[in-house]
């Protein structure tokens, strides 16, 4: 049994902290709004208003946030927590930043001699919920190999990419093929529609052929329901597409099709599908195309 603190208790955070403590492990769970916690609570967790208190005496310090903006608030700031965890502790960033913030991560708990890792989380809520996320991890490898015990319960597969930094760069590789599939089930689907194929049917080839994908399967079937309830934010793709155009451009490589798909997210979140599933981008494809994809 580890003694473990989880901060954010989003989506991702509820999910991964609950597997924690199906796993036997001690848990304290904090997160910034009130009121996220009562479930892990009654599953044995302890809940702390402060962070910096949650942190105190924490052999692990786990923690998922939305983006850059908020990593930096609460863990490199002026009153950050990378200031506050015990200096034997070993704290994995499970949340999806850009490779810099990263690396600022790394540098701020060297500097105390901390132990640290970044470890981006591929999967959504279902995911999160069984266990199921697949995590790539950049750092120390005697640091991923001593973090095991805790990420195993919250993932199907674990990955260590080397350096630091390489967690959130794989991370931005594997969102770039998300967005990508996404923004091509959408052509593919409005083409197919006004070309007078039953979408059910076309479905059914793409389950079975070379090019099948989970993402196909899963958000096809959600598209013929009309069903774009959030599992993962459009808003928070916009995100993610952002910090994959940046890296890109950091490293000098062109990804046109990435820009159009860009643009496209851009444009379903100007629409007001920001909130809504990510898979919401096809809507705007379909708009474009006058089709109408639920029947």
């Amino acid at each position: 049994m580890t003694n473990v603190t989880f901060l954010g208790l989003g989506t991702m955070g509820s999910g991964m902290a609950g597997n924690l403590l199906q796993a036997g492990h001690e848990v304290r769970v904090w997160n910034r709004s009130p009121g996220k916690a009562d479930d892990l609570q009654a599953r044995g967790a302890v809940e702390v208003d402060d962070a910096h208190e949650a942190v105190a005496g924490a052999e692990v310090v786990m923690y998922c946030l939305a983006d850059d903006a908020a990593v930096e608030d609460l863990v490199l700031g002026a009153d950050g927590i990378a200031a506050a965890v015990p200096t034997d502790a070993l704290v994995i960033d499970l949340s999806t930043v850009a490779p810099a913030t990263s690396l600022a991560e790394h540098a701020a708990y060297a500097e105390r001699g901390v132990r640290f890792l970044d470890a981006p989380v591929f999967g959504s809520r279902d995911e999160a919920k069984n266990g199921g996320l697949w995590v790539v991890v950049g750092g120390d490898e005697g640091t991923y190999h001593a973090a095991l015990p805790v990420l195993e319960p919250i993932s199907a597969t674990r990955h260590y990419m080397g350096d630091a930094g390489n967690g959130a760069r794989m991370k931005l590789v594997g969102n770039l093929l998300v967005a990508s599939q996404l923004e091509a089930l959408g052509e593919a689907m409005s083409l197919a529609k006004k070309a007078g194929l039953d979408l059910h049917d076309v479905l059914g080839v793409l389950s079975v052929t070379d090019f099948r994908t989970p993402i196909y399967d899963a958000v096809g079937a959600s598209m013929l329901e009309g069903d774009y309830s959030p599992d993962f934010a459009l808003h928070l793709l916009l995100k993610d597409a952002r910090l994959i155009a940046e890296l890109a451009r950091d490293l000098e490589v062109p990804i046109p099709s990435t820009t159009a798909t860009m643009d496209t997210i851009e444009r379903a979140v100007e629409a007001g599908y920001g909130d809504e599933n990510a898979s919401a981008l096809v809507k705007v494809l379909g708009s474009d195309a006058g089709v109408r994809f639920a029947d």
